[in-house]
């Protein structure tokens, strides 16, 4: 490898096993385009002018080397045919369904994932990367963002908000039709040019390994696809409720992508004795709570990050989702640049 690779240089070893000299720093800005552009956010996300425009500017400013061509949650669902309703840019948005089902059940008349691709926001999100793909001389990755099988099952079938959310309280049609639509949407995004595609999971599978079977099979078709086109596939597990013993089954189960931990699983392996780097090559994702002003003085908000990352040598260095839009730029830049990234 070359002295000082590019970052789409060392995103094509990273596909080999081959631990790039720093991590690649990947954070999620998208959303915050639209206070970029001065627009309100329904009308940003449906404006790929717009939005390539913030994209460039923000990847100017924070340095990454990366950049997040289209990250929503509420893509996929919007796409099979649901209507969003934004009580506010801040807030996450009402889905209602034409012909809703009981809960755990799913909707009627839902588009196929081959009709999703073409409809909803998916076409702008298409052109965003293809017009991202065509800047000269680039040397940024392009990233895209697919809902993971589980969250997607969940959110469709109306079950996303249930505290007590099992694996099993989805059903396997459900299941099945949201891997297959992470599946075509990311399918979709690599042939625009997408170099990255983050999986974003909020659900995970109950602790024992027949969940963590099925849940891996799921993933598979996904990140089988995204290897097929040289892409890099990531998996961003962003839910903290379960236990360091339901971490280790996930990692030691599902090997084709780069898992991005949250600090705290990091912290957790040090105190227990375990060393890091059995994950190699992985991934850390940044808690958003780091990048609000209110967390500023957090400590919590990023656990011996700087201690750590030193030791444990991460791969990727990204945020666990979008950064919220009313984060303010000249304070993400400054949290930003206490990031190590050379380590």
């Amino acid at each position: 490898m070359e002295r000082n690779p590019t970052p789409r240089q060392m995103a094509k070893e990273l596909l080999h096993g081959i631990v790039p000299p720093r991590p690649l720093f990947l954070p999620v800005v998208f959303s915050l385009g639209a206070k970029v552009e001065n627009i309100p956010l329904g009308t940003y996300l449906g404006n790929p002018t717009k939005i390539c425009s913030a994209l460039r500017q923000m990847q100017k400013h924070l340095r990454s080397d990366g950049v997040a061509c289209y990250f929503d949650p509420y893509l996929e669902v919007e796409a099979l045919g649901a209507t969003l309703q934004r009580s506010s840019d801040d807030q996450a948005p009402t889905i209602h369904w034409v012909h809703r089902g009981l809960a755990g059940q799913l909707p009627g008349e839902l588009c196929s994932p081959e009709e999703a691709v073409n409809r909803g926001r998916v076409p702008v999100a298409v052109e965003v990367i293809r017009r991202m793909k065509a800047i000269p001389n680039r040397e940024f990755l392009l990233m895209a963002g697919v809902t993971g099988p589980l969250t997607l099952a969940a959110r469709i079938t109306q079950m996303e908000h249930r505290s007590t959310l099992r694996t099993g309280d989805l059903s396997e049609a459900a299941r099945e039709l949201a891997a297959t639509v992470a599946t075509q949407m990311a399918t979709t995004f690599l042939e625009a040019g997408a170099d990255t595609i983050i999986i974003q999971e909020e659900i995970v599978p109950a602790h024992s390994s027949e969940t963590c079977d099925a849940w891996v099979n799921l993933l598979a078709p996904t990140i089988n696809v995204i290897r097929f086109y040289e892409a890099l596939p990531l998996l961003n597990i962003s839910c903290g409720h379960f236990s360091n013993e339901n971490w280790e089954l996930i990692y030691q189960q599902q090997s084709d992508c780069i898992h991005c931990v949250a600090p705290e699983v990091i912290t957790r392996r040090h105190k227990r004795g375990l060393a890091a780097t059995e994950f190699t090559p992985f991934g850390i994702a940044l808690p958003l709570k780091a990048f609000q002003p209110e967390g500023a003085d957090d400590k919590s908000a990023l656990p011996d990050i700087q201690e750590r990352m030193p030791e444990c040598r991460p791969s990727i260095v990204m945020t666990a989702g979008d950064v919220p839009v009313t984060t303010e730029m000249k304070h993400l830049i400054k949290a930003f640049e206490g990031v190590p990234r050379d380590v």
